[in-house]
């Protein structure tokens, strides 16, 4: 388990973070820290790459991390040190690489491990690898950036809503998407959709989400109206659209 789920440095006078690593299995385990860099794709998934795209700045040259190892006995816990170094090097903008934790896997000596093998046939002895990463972001300078909502349509058979969220400007959003109800404008709203953790990182323009609503059962979603609102954590609204259900 790791706390939190991402590390912003708003600003390089905010010199150093820590990261929570805890082990809530029952095994001792050891977990290997690195830096992995990610293009985000339009549909919201992660692709791995070495090169910066276009109007994309990496992190980890500015980022110093302690320790690069740790290991933990069973629900144990440990803090990892993050410091920014450099920033005098830094133009404004916003820079981003991922914190990757790999555990590693415990040796096994040879011969320790019954293989079934017929002759003429090769053993082949899969083993999987667990890892998380978790964004770190510097920005550097003020946001000039703009949200929208466009493109919002409802599947009304299937409760599904697809929308675009499309930035404009030099930092990423990251923000929950709130869906409410409304028969008509004087009548109360009601929640029937929320996402949390939806980001658009740098220097992606759009992003194509899909999600399926719900507490739906009783409402007439051939009429009325829904509210959708995108609004980071702390409320502050980034975009806000109406979808109008008359037909």
């Amino acid at each position: 388990m790791i706390m939190p789920k991402r590390i912003v440095f708003d600003g390089i006078q905010q010199r150093s973070q820590e990261i929570s690593l805890a082990n809530t299995g029952k095994d001792s385990a050891t977990y290997a820290i690195s830096f992995i860099q990610y293009k985000m794709n339009e549909d919201g998934s992660f692709q791995q790459i070495e090169n910066p795209e276009e109007d994309q700045l990496f992190a980890d040259a500015f980022l110093r991390y302690y320790p690069r190892r740790v290991s933990l006995a069973p629900n144990e816990a440990q803090t990892v040190g993050l410091q920014l170094t450099r920033t005098g090097e830094m133009s404004e903008g916003e820079y981003r690489s991922h914190l990757y934790f790999r555990a590693i896997e415990k040796p096994t000596a040879l011969g320790s491990e019954d293989v079934k093998n017929s002759e003429g046939n090769i053993s082949i002895n899969i083993k999987t690898v667990f890892g998380i990463s978790i964004p770190v972001i510097i920005r550097k300078g003020s946001s000039d950036t703009e949200v929208q909502l466009k493109d919002i349509s409802l599947d009304a058979s299937e409760q599904i809503l697809s929308l675009d969220i499309e930035r404009e400007g030099n930092m990423s959003v990251y923000g929950n998407l709130m869906v409410e109800y409304q028969e008509a404008d004087s009548a109360p709203t009601t929640e029937i959709g929320m996402v949390k953790g939806i980001a658009v990182y740098t220097p992606n323009e759009i992003r194509h989400f899909s999600f399926q609503l719900q507490n739906t059962t009783k409402l007439d979603l051939n009429s009325g109206k829904l509210i959708i609102t995108y609004k980071t954590e702390n409320g502050k609204v980034l975009a806000k659209k109406n979808l109008n259900l008359s037909n």
